[in-house]
């Protein structure tokens, strides 16, 4: 739709709304969590938002270089839960989902 100002808007039903909305966190749930191949990377170049291999879901929350240690701070599914663990700088952690820079 192009109102005479040339922008573009529309609108719905707070009902409409909602329907969108849920369908939108769906869609991007789904996009969070679709298996890609595993990727292995150094403690080093974890990144805020990796998410470890493993039966249970965790992800990085922190990452602290100090020297030849990483500190690593993970959250369980849903945040429920937090822990640090350090790490040596070039120990391999394998992620089932790397997080995007930027």
């Amino acid at each position: 739709m192009e109102a005479p100002s040339g922008r573009t808007g529309w609108s719905c039903s707070p009902a409409a709304a909602r329907e969108l909305a849920a369908a939108l966190l769906a869609a991007a749930r789904e996009a969070e969590e679709e298996r890609s191949e595993p990727v292995t990377v150094q403690a080093r170049e974890l990144l805020r938002g990796d998410v470890r291999d493993g039966e249970r879901v965790m992800t990085v929350e922190a990452v602290r270089t100090d020297g030849a240690d990483v500190q690593v701070t993970w959250a369980s599914e849903g945040g429920r839960r937090t822990w640090s663990q350090v790490y040596a700088a070039e120990t391999a952690i394998r992620l089932r989902r790397r997080a995007r820079r930027g």
